[in-house]
């Protein structure tokens, strides 16, 4: 039984997303972000990734931060996935592309409760979100705000809207607090006019990228024109008349006009290459100096095209000014120290002469690469790490490098949301010398250390914080697919469990339909590397196909062309085997081989906890079952049916119960639940019905069972609380008794379709005090009507209040046209059934008289 309190109603299940692209806009005119309504004028709909480019980039601006994210909700409502991300390169979130709504991370927390969460620091947040610290060790401030629809628009919660700021070690001030959440709210309104017009917001697909305004500068202006060659008029657009400082409306449109702006010594020059092109068609790109409004003459470059046969009549052709940007690359060129640029992903898109020289290395091997991996001596994961640290701290940063064979270079690193400039200059080395002289060219180990960069050590340590979460069997092994393929590189994965001295599959991924099953159940005798490298407690590496074979001839192969085994070994005791393929050859490096070493002891202390758990849990579950009805009473003219689904978190064995006894005096009804998770809310769920049916037996009014109920569960003082509703119905006449201990109202479906919950008086929950009394309400059940008792997991939701959970309960049992009480059992239980992550358990009990459902 949980006591959360969210915030939002459950909307319309869509699961279709749209395409995401770079520099996504929203259209002129249109502003997606702000509330459906102002000013009583309805804002236009757009696209879902128009309104969360839109929402994002208003609220970096608003709040002055470098970046932002929004998660949207998966469409099983159990994860909050990746939507929208701005001012942060996006690779470096990729181990927070999904993140559970459960999980204890910023995000998580404040979809599930609704409230603004922020983040002064590296500091806080290792304190608060460790598993955030470790996967993003970096010095920044975030606040994360729930995105939620304004209660006219429904209330609904649609995901979570972070921003971040570099860090101060100061608290987020309350006005920007106030502020995010204003920009949230907008966002939450515009989606809610996206669902409401049948677009899909939830979260899918790839998230939009979303560029931020850059730094001012002068721009590049270009202009446009067309030149009758025949009459000498030219029709030129705003940008061309920009440029020769001409005003549009008293411009003649004469070339002829033109000339007195063209240096005169390009005149004649400009003239000759225009009659060539009109032979050619082409004017290639030559520089005129032409003369702006001041008078002053600057230099433009003018190319274009003649359009046609060999009659060439028309010059249709652009002039481009490049202003100050010219003047500022010449500048940089004829700096001493090496200058260049990286975009957001840590590519280089800019590198002076100097820094070729800097560097022994041409410039046209820079662009468009990352550093690091055009040049070995930069591969060492510092180095990347360094560049990381800069874009998400938005901090200068400042490194040493050797460059082969003694040249020591500074760099020093200058962020923004858009990219990175940065400065090299030669230097001494340092006093103590802590990096050694790479080679000249890139070994194996070399390449080995670069895929167990930053990258892949995320993984690693992503994966050490989701193996503490992980209890059963099945989570260990998803969460260890998770974050080892993508963080070495691999495409297949199987892990094989020992058991009676044989291999068992327990999870694979990536290989062929069918390809595994001769390997099940093979001997730990048998030669095969899995089994012999459990057998020997030492890993094998095959770095290509020929390695293998040599090794095991004849053994099955599929696509892959190198292999991992490792053997996992937890306190000396053999658990199993983990396979890891890759699909083209794979130098293994010296630390290459001791990451995975070490990642198969951590895999293998994991599945013996999980083991473990799983045995136990199938105890639970089955004491769990015993303690429920095993059959429902078969009663004349009435009709009545339950189900039940247990909670998966946790052990997934909770308090919640239904019965039904039958007695002289009527049939009485009962639903409970316990508080809690645990074999121990089990057992008291069993003496609780144990009581319960006891003391209705007797014949006693429900509110008296429930006083004798509550004194036992007193009495026994486990620590825990229960809720119960009990009623007393008489099948003849269908006259009822009912009484409350803290529970849900129940809720009745008349004849007529009216549906209504119960407002019945109760008393408090049982446990709590040992006078505590529960009076009865006398109503009558009609012939037909449907009587529905339930517990909190099905109405309760993150992000929806439990009122709004009752209320949509009460509209699907109103409406819902089903021939048996069964069906509509089911059609109630909607999609629980199918969440793989339910916080709490759904107990629910219908009942009608004469069998009727409608």
């Amino acid at each position: 039984m949980r006591q959360g309190v969210p915030t939002g109603r459950r909307g319309p299940h869509v699961t279709s997303g749209t395409k995401a692209t770079r520099s996504t806009a929203a259209r002129p005119g249109t502003d997606p972000g702000a509330e459906a309504v102002t000013d009583g004028v309805t804002e236009p709909v757009t696209s879902r990734d128009e309104v969360l480019a839109t929402g994002l980039r208003r609220a970096v601006q608003h709040v002055a931060a470098y970046g932002g994210t929004v998660y949207l909700r998966s469409p099983d409502r159990r994860s909050l996935v990746l939507s929208a991300v701005a001012g942060v390169p996006l690779p470096l979130l990729s181990g927070f592309r999904r993140v559970p709504v459960a999980g204890q991370l910023p995000a998580s927390v404040a979809y599930r409760t609704g409230r603004t969460v922020s983040l002064a620091g590296a500091e806080e947040t290792m304190r608060r979100f460790p598993r955030l610290a470790v996967g993003l060790p970096y010095a920044f401030a975030s606040a994360s705000v729930p995105v939620v629809a304004p209660a006219a628009q429904g209330g609904e919660s649609y995901g979570v809207l972070a921003t971040l700021w570099p860090s101060t070690g100061i608290a987020i001030p309350p006005a920007t607090r106030r502020h995010l959440r204003t920009a949230a709210h907008r966002l939450g309104a515009a989606l809610a006019a996206l669902a409401a017009a049948g677009h899909a917001v939830e979260g899918s697909g790839p998230p939009v990228e979303v560029d931020l305004p850059g730094p001012s500068g002068p721009a590049v202006q270009v202009g446009f024109f067309d030149w009758d060659l025949v009459t000498g008029e030219i029709s030129p657009d705003e940008g061309f008349c920009e440029l020769f400082g001409l005003a549009p409306e008293t411009f003649d449109g004469r070339a002829a006009s033109l000339t007195p702006l063209v240096a005169p010594a390009d005149v004649q020059p400009l003239r000759a290459a225009v009659l060539a092109a009109a032979r050619t068609g082409v004017l290639p790109a030559r520089t005129v100096r032409v003369a702006d409004g001041q008078g002053r003459l600057r230099p433009v470059r003018i190319w274009g095209r003649c359009p046609g046969g060999p009659a060439r009549t028309h010059l249709i052709g652009a002039v481009l000014d490049t202003g100050h940007g010219a003047a500022a690359v010449a500048a940089v060129e004829r700096l001493r120290d090496g200058v260049f640029a990286l975009d957001p992903e840590g590519r280089v898109d800019y590198a002076n002469r100097s820094l070729e020289l800097l560097l022994d290395t041409p410039r046209e091997r820079l662009l468009g690469h990352h550093p690091w991996t055009v040049l070995p001596w930069l591969a060492d994961p510092e180095y990347e790490d360094r560049y990381r640290a800069a874009m998400l701290s938005q901090r200068p940063t400042a490194f040493l490098a050797c460059r082969p064979p003694d040249q020591w270079l500074s760099f020093s690193l200058y962020p923004d949301a858009n990219g990175l400039t940065g400065r090299v200059a030669p230097t001494g080395p340092p006093r103590e010398r802590r990096t050694p002289q790479p080679e000249a060219e890139p070994t194996a180990e070399t390449s080995a250390l670069l895929r167990t960069g930053p990258g892949a050590m995320y993984h690693l340590l992503q994966l050490a914080s989701a193996l503490g979460e992980a209890v059963s069997v099945r989570e260990v092994c998803d969460a260890v697919a998770d974050q080892i393929l993508p963080g070495f590189g691999g495409q297949e994965l199987a892990i094989y469990l020992s058991r009676d001295g044989r291999m068992y599959l327990v999870a694979q991924h990536g290989y062929p339909e069918g390809f595994l099953d001769g390997f099940e159940g093979a001997s730990l005798r048998a030669r095969l590397p899995g089994t012999q490298a459990l057998s020997n407690g030492a890993p094998i590496f095959f770095e290509t196909e020929h390695e293998l074979l040599a090794a095991y001839p004849g053994i099955p192969l599929d696509e892959m062309r190198a292999w991992a085994f490792l053997p996992l070994i937890a306190s000396g005791h053999p658990v199993g085997s983990c396979i890891l393929g890759f699909d083209e050859n794979h130098a293994f490096g010296v630390e290459e081989r001791a990451v995975l070493t070490g990642l198969g002891g951590l895999i293998a202390q994991a599945l013996e906890r999980a083991r473990l758990y799983d045995a136990e849990f199938t105890l639970a579950r089955g004491l769990q079952q015993a303690l429920l009805p095993h059959r429902l009473p078969d009663i004349p003219d009435l009709t009545i049916a339950a189900r039940y689904l247990p909670g998966t978190q946790g052990m997934e064995i909770g308090g919640d119960w239904y019965d039904a006894v039958v007695t002289p005096e009527g049939v009485y009804l009962v639903i409970g639940d316990v508080e809690g998770h645990s074999v121990g809310a089990a057992a008291i769920m069993g003496q609780l019905r144990s009581a319960v049916r006891a003391f209705a037996t007797t014949g006693r009014p429900p509110g008296e069972v429930l006083a004798r109920t509550n004194e036992l569960l007193v009495d026994l003082d486990p620590g825990l609380l229960a809720s119960c509703c009990l009623l007393r119905l008489d099948p003849s006449d269908g006259s009822l008794q009912a009484a409350r201990a803290g529970h849900l109202p129940p809720l009745v479906r008349h004849p007529d379709g009216r549906t209504e919950a119960l407002d019945l008086p109760g008393g408090p929950l049982l446990g709590v005090d040992h006078r505590s009394e529960y009076p009865v309400t006398d109503l009558r059940l009609a012939p037909g009507a449907v009587l529905a008792l339930y517990t909190d997991g099905l109405v309760e939701e993150p992000g929806s209040s439990i009122d709004a959970g009752i209320d949509h309960l009460r509209a699907t049992l109103a409406h819902a046209v089903e021939p048996t009480l069964e069906s509509l059992a089911d059609r109630l239980l909607g999609g629980a059934r199918h969440l793989a992550h339910r916080a709490d358990d759904v107990a629910l009990l219908l009942t009608s008289l004469r069998g009727q459902v409608s």
